[in-house]
């Protein structure tokens, strides 16, 4: 009697293998049930995505109000008659003035700063020409 029991305890065990740690067993089922539960959140997240984006091609195609958008932040452009402000934060020290006539004019340098033709090549005289040999 106790023989048939570990028997067929046995042949239960052998039974239950492939259900459990076999190819297509619980434990496999499970982990591709988390790769899948994963892989739609990261399909949802492109869904959005590709549904922003679709809008932003759609409003680019359709209005303006996009493109000025785009041209003035990657682009920096302005429309006729607006005024450019920048507001530095606090903590930098770049103070910006208003150009003034003098400063709109090119100033000449001095004449002992004038670069001459000879000190512009760096003090070095023109290399001559020499004939061309046939």
């Amino acid at each position: 009697m106790r023989l048939l029991f570990l028997v067929l305890l046995a042949l239960v065990c052998l039974i239950q293998y492939p259900l459990w740690l076999g190819k297509g067993g619980w434990f496999k089922v499970w982990d591709l049930q988390k790769q899948m539960a994963a892989q739609r959140a990261v399909n949802d997240g492109m869904r959005a995505r590709n549904a922003a984006l679709d809008a932003e091609v759609h409003d680019l195609q359709t209005g303006t109000g996009a493109l000025e958008e785009r041209a003035r932040s990657e682009l920096g452009m302005m429309k006729d008659g607006e005024v450019f402000v920048q507001i530095v934060p606090g903590g930098t020290s770049t103070p910006v003035t208003a150009p003034t006539a003098a400063a709109n004019r090119p100033a000449s340098p001095p004449a002992s700063n004038r670069a001459t033709p000879a000190s512009a090549a760096g003090n070095r005289p023109a290399p001559a020409q020499q004939p061309a040999r046939r």
